[in-house]
């Protein structure tokens, strides 16, 4: 219920965007938005060379193909977007030119409302922004390991929302 109070909220802050499933007639707005801001996700994180557009990341395609995607909407534009794989959320993009408008706020609070249970994300240890978003959003940092970006290594963070009865 308070999850539901708390997105009407930020819906009143981003009244002129909308959610929708994602349709695959939105392939190249959903993949341009991804090539524009992993790069700024890598930042502080991983090797700038760990970089590789979407398109001809085979593992990191499949999965995203795998996911239930959401696009955030302006008017008719996509602005931005978030998978759901079960009780994970993935694929947290905004168009950079977007950023700091609650956008990325807002397509988390439609995934929770989907998930109805507990959710886990996994971080770059390095992506700031994202932590403290889901941070705000009553996620902790439950394990952090070690791993590899496209042979680079980086630092992961699995961040779970946890659930009152968990506290």
């Amino acid at each position: 219920m308070a999850q539901l109070h708390q997105l009407k909220e930020l819906e009143n802050s981003v009244s002129d965007i909308s959610t929708r499933e994602y349709e695959a007639r939105d392939w190249p707005e959903v993949s341009k938005i991804h090539d524009l801001a992993r790069p700024i996700e890598l930042e502080g994180s991983c090797d700038p060379r760990a970089f590789v557009r979407l398109a001809d990341d085979k593992n990191d395609l499949q999965e995203f193909l795998n996911s239930r995607k959401l696009v955030a909407c302006d008017e008719t534009r996509i602005v931005g977007f978030i998978g759901i794989d079960a009780s994970t959320i993935g694929w947290l993009y905004v168009d950079p030119k977007e950023t700091g408008k609650g956008i990325g706020r807002y397509l988390v609070r439609q995934a929770l409302v989907r998930i109805k249970q507990g959710a886990s994300v996994f971080v770059l240890g390095g992506n700031v922004k994202a932590i403290s978003l889901y941070k705000s959003e009553a996620f902790e940092v439950v394990d952090r390991f070690e791993s590899d970006n496209s042979g680079y290594p980086c630092t992961v963070l699995k961040m779970s929302q946890l659930m009152p009865s968990d506290i």
